[in-house]
């Protein structure tokens, strides 16, 4: 089941459920949409993917399978990301 994470690893901005703002990788690292649009460049910084918006779970299963309540900070850092940044900002994510 996918894992709602409750906030952005990079920048800690609470991400709920019915955030707008909310981008997962194919690995479920999250990450805000101005993250994404403005430090990552659609990289992610743990594994090289894309982002794509989060999907929503239901509210009607949102007390059978809640949110993840452990926080994943991890603030990206950008002397170690900037290389696989250039390398992959410019390839479409289904191509990496």
């Amino acid at each position: 089941m996918l894992q709602l994470r409750p906030s952005c690893e990079n920048c800690d901005k609470s991400l709920p459920n019915e955030s707008n703002e909310a981008m997962i990788c194919a690995y479920e690292c999250t990450f805000c949409i101005d993250c994404v649009q403005k430090i990552l460049f659609n990289v992610c910084p743990n594994c090289g993917g894309g982002f794509e918006k989060r999907p929503t779970r239901p509210k009607q299963y949102i007390t059978k399978h809640p949110m993840q309540i452990t926080k994943t900070v991890k603030p990206v850092q950008m002397s170690e990301f900037l290389p696989l940044r250039q390398k992959n900002k410019d390839t479409p994510p289904r191509e990496r």
